[in-house]
């Protein structure tokens, strides 16, 4: 299956044609000297970081006509739409989804959001050690490539 990169333990198949896709059009968002293009946070859509006994909560505010490619996931996770409209590509395709509602997303995840309406986007992860710090919380939920992921689903 050279077309295919196997996540094993959801047993999920994710098309190197999206992964490829999604890494061009990342490329190209990183590499555009556009000031209206985020890299990375930004005030361009804030976040606001919460924490309870073993969870870490993320909420996003999106305007409308905004688009985010998230990070990729090591975990999976539950995400709620709690304001407005969004428009989802994930691996799995692209769905629409109104406030409120909420989806469980496996690990290998990686989303393109494109907001309709003014949204609010929260993300709720395990966080078994209680850490606040973000870039370290970041660190253990995220890769940064899909090559890496493919080497973190070896070592795990």
């Amino acid at each position: 299956m050279e077309d295919k990169l196997e996540i094993k333990k959801e047993h999920r198949l994710i098309s190197k044609e999206f992964i490829n896709k999604v890494e061009a059009l990342e490329n190209a968002m990183l590499s555009s000297p556009d000031t209206r293009i985020a890299k990375g946070n930004s005030d361009m859509f804030p976040l606001k970081h919460s924490f309870s006994e073993g969870v870490y909560i993320r909420e996003m505010f999106m305007q409308k006509g905004g688009l985010v490619i998230g990070k990729l996931y090591k975990i999976s996770h539950t995400w709620f739409l709690l304001k407005g409209e969004l428009e989802v590509a994930t691996d799995e395709g692209t769905e629409h989804y109104t406030a409120p509602c909420y989806v469980n997303a496996p690990e290998g995840t990686k989303r393109v959001l494109h907001a309709i309406e003014d949204v609010i986007f929260v993300n709720v992860y395990p966080n078994p050690d209680n850490i606040t710090d973000i870039e370290q919380l970041e660190d253990m939920l995220t890769c940064t490539s899909y090559q890496k992921y493919e080497e973190y689903k070896l070592l795990k």
